[in-house]
């Protein structure tokens, strides 16, 4: 592996200035209003300098995005490798849950605010994030942590999730348990409606969480790769 030269290590850096301000100005007045040119005086540089990495502001916030979804990728894996039963999917679902809920951004994107994210809420899911999903329910049904006789169980379980994330923003004013409380109530869900009876073997779980964690690092590799190229693909 080839060391990061110093070029990069400052390219690398003056990105993430510029993803710094571009969140701060997203969280307070919202995709359509935020320019170029907001962003660069934020992140006290020059209009063209933000060209450099970006082509177009639609560009800049999705790599923005991106950088937040590795970010949750990140907690994810950093869980599965603490303790590899975090493999177990019912216990993914709760990490998920609680680690979105702490990053507004993710939120929002969860939620499809509009409001704040524009046009960015009709992005397409990418092709790497559809192989690392496809991949990752693969590797839980063969470890036997998840059962193998529910139709399509992808559709099936986010289906069955959505609803703990949308359902404070459908119904604000409806009262509900606190957030670990929901946390909870999402993977009891999970746990009785869609993993197999009894408990899975470590040395499953074990062989699970690496695979996993595999998946993840391919992911936040192409993530990187895309938010830090000059030119992104």
């Amino acid at each position: 592996m080839y060391p990061v030269s110093q070029h990069a290590q400052q390219a690398s850096s003056r990105a993430d200035r510029i993803l710094d301000a571009a969140a701060t100005l997203l969280l307070r007045m919202g995709y359509r209003k935020v320019t170029i040119e907001d962003i660069a005086k934020q992140a006290d540089i020059g209009k063209g300098t933000v060209y450099l990495h970006w082509r177009s502001k639609e560009q800049l916030f999705q790599a923005l995005l991106r950088r937040e979804s590795i970010a949750l990728v990140e907690e994810m894996r950093a869980g599965l490798r603490k303790d590899p039963a975090e493999s177990r999917p019912h216990r993914i679902a709760r990490s998920k849950f609680l680690t979105t809920h702490q990053r507004p951004l993710t939120m929002a994107l969860v939620l499809g605010n509009a409001e704040l994210l524009g046009k960015l809420t009709q992005s397409p899911v990418s092709s790497q994030e559809l192989l690392s999903t496809n991949r990752s329910f693969e590797v839980m049904i063969r470890h036997g942590l998840l059962r193998a006789d529910v139709p399509n169980i992808v559709y099936a379980m986010r289906a069955a999730s959505v609803g703990f994330y949308l359902l404070g923003a459908l119904d604000p004013a409806s009262a509900g348990p606190d957030l670990e409380a929901r946390a909870d109530a999402l993977a009891h869900t999970i746990r009785h409606a869609f993993e197999p009876a009894g408990e899975p073997r470590k040395e499953a779980t074990a062989a699970a969480a690496a695979e996993l964690c595999a998946i993840f690092d391919d992911l936040i590799a192409c993530y990187r790769k895309w938010i830090y190229a000059a030119e992104p693909g």
